[in-house]
């Protein structure tokens, strides 16, 4: 699928968060948002993922109904009080799998981004960047046509950020979009496209 964004302007709170953003995202890319803090990027990720409502523009996933699309939020977004497979299960419960497949697809993220060890214990009890690996595993098990990962190696050490690089680049080789908003310029690098938000506003800048 792809997803497009088209002069779409954004606004919170009485004021303009983005304004005339524009975006393709083809199946089988991986596209870096960039900016600063604050610059709009995560704004833009849950716009597309329909959870932020546009004032002007329009956004076009292709088709591709809303149990297709999965965000990594920038918070993780995990129930802490539940182990770090529970947090994957309940994504795949959510999408009407079997419990069954849920244990074996949530057992196989989890190996992915190597926290196979840590399956059983309390998110509360995990790191901040082993809490970031669980919200990828839960991402990437539901296998979704367009993933939108928010700042996913901010708390990672340089192995377990390639580790995840990785992995959004492998699921984009599979013919999904991915859109992966970060403010690392090696990360960004990875990326077949980039776009850079500044002030709301977005460029180009490698396509």
């Amino acid at each position: 699928m792809s997803a497009v964004v088209e002069d779409v302007t954004v606004q919170r709170g009485g004021r303009d968060v983005l304004v005339g953003v524009s975006l393709r995202v083809l199946p089988g890319q991986l596209v870096a948002v960039t900016g600063a803090s604050g610059a709009g990027k995560s704004t833009l990720l849950w716009t597309v993922a329909g959870l932020l409502p546009v004032a002007s523009g329009q956004i076009s996933l292709d088709g591709c109904a809303p149990a297709e699309v999965a965000l990594v939020p920038q918070d993780n977004g995990l129930v802490p009080v539940l182990t770090a497979a529970e947090n994957v299960e309940v994504a795949l419960l959510a999408r009407g799998l079997a419990a069954a497949e849920t244990r074996d697809r949530a057992g196989a993220a989890l190996a992915a981004v190597g926290l196979t060890s840590h399956a059983d214990q309390l998110v509360e009890e995990l790191s901040g960047g082993q809490q970031q690996r669980v919200a990828v595993a839960r991402g990437m098990a539901v296998a979704p046509a367009l993933l939108l990962a928010d700042e996913v190696t901010s708390e990672l050490d340089a192995t377990n950020r390639q580790l995840v690089l990785e992995l959004l680049s492998a699921h984009a080789r599979t013919g999904a979009a991915v859109v992966f908003a970060t403010n690392d310029p090696e990360a960004a690098d990875v990326c077949d496209a980039e776009l850079h938000i500044a002030d709301g506003q977005a460029t180009l800048v490698r396509s």
